[in-house]
């Protein structure tokens, strides 16, 4: 039977309707004085984001105050501005309902008195991590140029350390702030992994591949949630990180400082909406077309020095994954998924912080029938397969194939800062499992073989983060973070067994039990130096060590250089270099007992296969960012990767689970472009992403593959299955009033193809484009606090298009 899925995006039509307390809008006031303490009316003030992204602004009333209605909670920066584009700040923390008031005063007019700032835009403010991608503060400026001081809100203090533990400098860095998320068609119930779609050098892909890539990376993509890196869980179909819980994402690529290891294509920073509010909650609804189903509930709030947030979901729809043909109703398609994420703080004083963090993840997915399918295999009382006959009593379109998938974390974190050290230790728990099961009659009639698979997970581990400023000009950084993960690999396999010709050679199969397991310890520590070598140019350099002791034991000692240059206070240039260790995921890694299936119909053609190993590479990248007035800001960014055991994944035989594998011999290279143009009502971004990798010659995971397949590819280098030569994305949002429109969409030239009789993955998929819009209006003030109604068209345009066609290096779907 062939699994050959067309992701057909149905124009799935949505309507949600959402109720909030009022305690994440506040209103802000804030009160400017000349250095005479004389009020200044007529004074124009900004609102922004630490990275510059523009929020609001307004002008003082007659008595020197500036007014901001509803602003949404975060840490951000008053700014007014001299004529010659120099600028005062001052840090606000908004976080609740309540009135805010700020106070900005100088020793002289702000354009003789503070350093100059270059603020970007909002929405995906893409910048590189130059000294003019983030504005001067009282703190950067010379205590000489202002009086005025950091407020000290012990949350918004503490939250600027963490940050600070973890440098970006030198690399790369696309944020995506609460306002751009809620510029997307379905808003905070944008699926996480849709969100991340709409980032340069991002690739969709079907669920059953990893659904995404970055910069032509099968995987290797790293999750951090407020400094701490989370386990690596089971790869499945469904997304355990649920986007309402996020206040902010730093999607981090490049040549990675030394602190980011072992995961390394695209580190994905989140950053949580927190309890530090007034109390209050969100009830929301989100309904639609194909089954669709989500409610969704937030809870949070503060009590003298303990604050708590909590939200949950539960989604049921009838597109779970990827259907194999374009028809309106894909057949046994069902998916129903329920997530909860809690955060939880307690404050001993403004200099420390006990945190806990936890979130859980159910899911259940019906693998989709492809109908009309004729049996392969003869089994008593069922099917009859010879060389006149193909029957069955069980039609294709009647299998039942399930998957259930389970994901479960907690993080327990102590931060504490003592003057120019800061400090934060965590320890963490994850707990994954994915179970695949068969049709135990179906699937031996079109399979020939039925396996019961059950992969499970467990990571316990701790992790810890220094940061002390030993100069004006030096700030030395250093960390270490131990796992141990067990993993557990539990297969019945059912099977007919074979002639010496490989014909079947019995109706009456029977079982094979294929049971593994596995402890690993993965080991690493880190030493940098972030070094401000003149006010225009900074240079991180810093060396890691990685260890890793499982199906495979070897370790890299890794130097990183990042230099980041501001030319002007409009262009920031960033270069880097970085080597890397990337050893195979340990819960994917474990390989089938190939002795157990000889003379059976489940036999690889390749009777042999070596252990997947650590893939080490040399990155190379550079970029620009320009800023183009207020409101436009334009990156371009380049890389190359020089790979030793390149890690790829495919999904081979009949469960749908990835199994990793090298390549001897391997390169990738690219070119990212993204502009971003945000104003108070209008806003928009445009990504361009060019790439292409290759690799030679498959050294490990053998079994896997057809002996031809393996000659082909020993001699000549071939396009990863998942490489895609040209990606576009891009958005456009308008606000008039309390009413929001938007549109975003997503072009793909086409991932790789096999043509019969040609080289492994030498052609492509045909390309293909989907359009999202919405249309949102928010009632404020009413009796149930503020509601939110929103209406939105996945898929605008009703297009069906092809992601995978069965063909390709480890496309089993």
């Amino acid at each position: 039977m062939s699994r050959i899925p067309a992701l057909r995006k149905l124009p799935l039509i949505m309507a949600g309707l959402f109720a909030a307390s009022s305690a994440f809008a506040a209103p802000l006031q804030t009160e400017v004085r000349d250095s005479q303490g004389q009020l200044l009316p007529n004074t124009m003030v900004w609102v922004v984001t630490p990275a510059g992204a523009e929020v609001a602004k307004t002008t003082t009333d007659a008595k020197g105050i500036a007014h901001f209605a509803n602003v949404a909670p975060g840490h951000y920066l008053v700014e007014i501005r001299g004529s010659r584009g120099l600028a005062l700040t001052k840090e606000v923390d908004i976080a609740g309902n309540a009135p805010v008031s700020v106070a900005i005063a100088m020793d002289a007019p702000p354009a003789a008195t503070v350093a100059p700032v270059a603020p970007a835009p909002a929405a995906a403010s893409a910048k590189a991590q130059t000294p003019v991608a983030a504005p001067a503060t009282a703190e950067s400026a010379p205590a000489e140029s202002s009086t005025v001081e950091p407020i000290e809100i012990t949350t918004t203090r503490l939250r600027s350390q963490r940050a600070d533990l973890s440098p970006k400098v030198g690399t790369t860095v696309y944020t995506i702030d609460m306002r751009m998320i809620e510029a997307m068609g379905q808003g905070s119930d944008t699926p996480f992994d849709d969100v991340l779609m709409r980032l340069p050098g991002v690739d969709q892909d079907s669920k059953a591949s990893g659904s995404l890539h970055v910069r032509d990376d099968h995987g290797n993509v790293q999750y951090r949630i407020n400094g701490v890196q989370l386990p690596e869980s089971i790869t499945g179909f469904g997304q355990s990180i649920d986007t309402r819980f996020i206040q902010q994402v730093d999607f981090v690529t490049g040549a990675l400082p030394a602190q980011y290891g072992l995961r390394t294509a695209g580190i994905v920073d989140v950053t949580t909406k927190e309890g530090d509010v007034a109390p209050g909650g969100r009830i929301g609804m989100l309904f639609g077309s194909r089954g669709y189903y989500e409610p969704s509930v937030e809870l949070f709030g503060s009590e003298d020095r303990f604050s708590y947030y909590l939200s949950g979901s539960y989604l049921t729809n009838n597109l779970g994954i990827e259907a194999p043909l374009p028809t309106s109703d894909a057949l046994h398609d069902k998916t129903r998924q329920s997530k909860t994420f809690g955060s939880i703080s307690y404050y001993f004083d403004r200099d420390s912080r006990l945190g806990l963090m936890f979130g859980t993840y159910n899911g259940y997915f019906q693998i989709p029938d492809n109908p009309n399918q004729a049996p392969q295999f003869s089994l008593d009382g069922y099917s009859l397969v010879n060389s006149t006959t193909a029957s069955s009593s069980i039609p294709s379109s009647q299998i039942n194939e399930t998957q259930t998938e389970v994901n479960r974390f907690f993080v327990l974190s102590y931060q504490k800062s003592l003057g120019d050290l800061s400090l934060q230790g965590s320890y963490f728990h994850q707990y994954s499992d994915l179970h695949y099961r068969p049709d135990p009659i179906a699937d031996l009639i079109y399979l020939g073989t039925a396996s019961d698979t059950l992969r499970s997970n467990t990571a316990n581990g701790v992790q810890f983060d220094a940061s002390y400023k030993l100069s004006a000009n030096h700030t030395v950084r250093t960390g270490l973070e131990l796992t141990r993960q067990t993993t557990e690999s539990d297969n019945t396999v059912s099977v007919f067994p074979v002639d010496a010709s490989g014909n079947q050679s019995s109706t009456t199969p029977f079982n094979i039990i294929d049971n593994s397991g596995k402890t690993g310890v993965l080991e690493s520590i880190y030493l940098q130096d972030e070094w401000h070598v003149l006010e225009p140019l900074t240079v991180n350099y810093g060396l890691r060590y990685d260890h890793v002791d499982a199906f495979i034991r070897e370790q890299q000692w890794s130097p990183r250089l990042n230099v980041a240059w501001k030319a002007t206070d409009t262009t920031g240039i960033h270069a880097g270099f970085s080597r890397y260790f990337t050893p195979p995921p340990q819960e994917l890694a474990a390989q089938s007992s190939i002795a157990l299936y000889a003379n059976t119909t489940n036999a690889p053609a390749v009777p042999t296969s070596d252990p997947v190993r650590a893939e080490r590479t040399n990155y190379f990248d550079a970029g620009v960012s320009q800023k183009v007035g207020h409101d436009l800001t334009l990156t371009a960014d380049a890389y190359y990767k020089k790979i030793s055991n390149l890690i790829d994944e495919g999904q081979f035989g009949q469960a749908l689970i990835l199994s990793p594998f090298n390549y001897q011999f391997g390169y990738a290279k690219g070119l990212e472009l993204s502009s971003i143009y945000s104003t108070k009502k209008w806003g928009g971004f445009f990504n361009v992403t060019l790439q292409k990798a290759q690799g030679q010659h498959i050294i490990s995971g053998q079994s896997l593959f057809g002996q031809d397949e393996l000659d082909k590819i020993a001699n000549n280098y071939i396009y990863l299955d998942h490489d895609q030569k040209l990606t576009l994305s891009g958005g456009v949002h308008y606000n008039f009033g309390e009413t929001q429109v938007s549109t975003d969409f997503l072009y793909g030239s086409g991932l790789r193809r096999t043509p019969q009789d040609g080289l492994p993955n030498s052609a492509e998929l045909p390309g293909y484009t989907s359009v999202n819009a919405s249309l949102t209006h928010t009632w404020k003030n009413t009796s149930l606090g503020t509601i939110e109604g929103r209406l939105s068209v996945v898929n605008l345009f009703d297009k069906a298009y092809l992601l995978r066609d069965g063909t390709g290096v480890g496309v089993g779907a």
